[in-house]
């Protein structure tokens, strides 16, 4: 077994385990967790040399790669210098570098324009669920508003003197949009 399954193994004897009442906690096998612990910590120096051995592995044909690379830019220099002094292919480079420039402009260009629109269909998709939120939001307050307003109507329904101190006259209700 690899160091995953036993992690599995793992999550599923807590999962599985009894819970305690009214309590995040759960009784657990102790000698069974140890053990699985104790496997894992086995298996994990094995996965660490196998990761190590990949690195290497990796590292080296990092190496191979670069030396390889710049002997062909060597020797592609090499080429290049040979064919510059040919006018007809230094014409024809220069043609090929022109439309390689204009293929490369455009394919740009077609690429941003696809960015802008994903980014535009996300923005709109989001200013969509921002006004749905705030109608949302502008129907909760409203219909606060008429709880209140109806809660308040026997206070406001009585006459109003100027020397009633009874009255309460918050204005908040008056506070619409």
């Amino acid at each position: 077994m690899d160091v995953q399954e036993r992690l599995d193994e793992l999550a599923v004897l807590i999962e599985d385990a009894k819970a305690m009442p009214l309590s995040a906690s759960c009784l657990v096998n102790r000698s069974q967790v140890l053990d699985l612990i104790d496997e894992i910590r086995q298996l994990l120096p094995e996965s660490v040399h196998r990761a190590d051995e990949l690195l290497a592995d990796r590292e080296a044909v990092v190496q191979d790669g670069r030396r390889e690379a710049d002997r062909i830019l060597e020797r592609a220099r090499a080429d290049s210098d040979r064919m510059v002094s040919e006018h007809e292919v230094y014409l024809a480079a220069v043609q090929e570098a022109d439309a390689l420039t204009r293929q490369t402009v455009n394919e740009t260009a077609r690429m941003r324009k696809e960015t802008d629109d994903y980014i535009d269909a996300k923005l709109a998709t989001f200013e969509i669920t921002l006004q749905k939120t705030l109608q949302t939001v502008d129907r909760g307050r409203e219909r606060l508003r008429s709880q209140m307003y109806q809660e308040l109507a026997p206070i406001h329904d009585q006459p109003y003197d100027d020397q009633d101190t009874g009255y309460l006259d918050t204005g908040f209700l008056d506070d619409r949009r």
